[in-house]
């Protein structure tokens, strides 16, 4: 089984700040290009949170119309820039979310189950897990503890290092540890929000966070509160399930403006002269 998950697209409608300078909905029809030319397709393509700008149901159509070509089916959580209301009136057809309340739910047609979780406080740029959310997720995990099990939110429940995005918070993450700890069947926790590449250890399993579909936060882990913003490349993230191994195996596909140069292609070198002194090719 291969998961993929984009996050953090902030599409916004045509002239707004952020379709401007960072032109936000192109970068997320150039992903949609680059999951839909993926071998093998994934399975199913999870987006992250902040699918949107403002919450605007306008943005919300916009999404959706850029969207409508992606060949996986797609589940969606909310982020910080959403609005819960907005984003389960625009994908309600999609028969997946909850008709009220917290946009949580489980997903469970594929050998591994996913686990959606809504970290959302309106108004508020930071996470929470409140009780009620982690009592559903509680009761969610114990009804499977035999499936294993991956996990998608929005914001991180750690600190990463980015002082800025980390100052934001997270309501409930000591909470959300002790309970993964206590269900080994989650093999991964995967998050957006940072706009960066990140993966480090939670719970006693493996949480990470995947860049942005278009404009990423610099890395700068000086102590002092520092955020600048930076074209650097945009991917998806790629979750492969080795079944026979019991692992999740996570990689990061560059959306690039141009395919990658193939310097070997498993058989010759496609260059002149290409190796120094005492360098052998793969499978010498």
């Amino acid at each position: 089984m291969l998961i993929a998950q984009i996050t953090d697209t902030h599409v916004q409608l045509p002239g707004g700040l952020l379709d401007r300078n960072y032109d936000t909905a192109g970068h997320l029809e150039r992903a949609v290009h680059h999951l839909n030319a993926l071998t093998p397709q994934p399975a199913v393509v999870l987006l992250t949170g902040d699918t949107v700008d403002a919450g605007a149901p306008d943005e919300y159509g916009r999404l959706r119309e850029i969207l409508s070509p992606l060949q996986a089916p797609l589940y969606v959580i909310p982020g910080n820039h959403d609005d819960r209301e907005a984003l389960r009136h625009a994908f309600g057809d999609a028969g997946y979310l909850p008709p009220t309340g917290f946009l949580q739910y489980t997903v469970e047609d594929w050998p591994l189950r996913l686990i959606a979780l809504d970290t959302l406080i309106p108004g508020e740029h930071g996470g929470r897990l409140c009780d009620t959310r982690l009592q559903w997720l509680a009761a969610t995990l114990a009804q499977a503890r035999e499936r294993p099990t991956v996990i998608f939110m929005h914001h991180p429940p750690f600190r990463t290092g980015l002082t800025v995005m980390d100052d934001m918070g997270f309501d409930g993450a000591q909470d959300l540890a002790l309970l993964v700890k206590a269900n080994p069947q989650v093999r991964q926790i995967i998050c957006g929000h940072i706009h960066r590449p990140i993966v480090s250890s939670f719970g006693g399993t493996v949480i990470s966070v995947c860049p942005s579909t278009a404009q990423q936060a610099a890395l700068d882990l000086r102590p002092a509160p520092h955020l600048a913003v930076v074209m650097e490349p945009a991917a998806v993230a790629l979750l492969w399930w080795d079944a026979a191994a019991d692992a999740v195996v996570y990689h990061l596909s560059q959306i690039a403006e141009r395919p990658a140069h193939v310097l070997f292609d498993g058989t010759q070198w496609l260059m002149d002269n290409p190796l120094p002194p005492g360098f052998h090719s793969p499978g010498r």
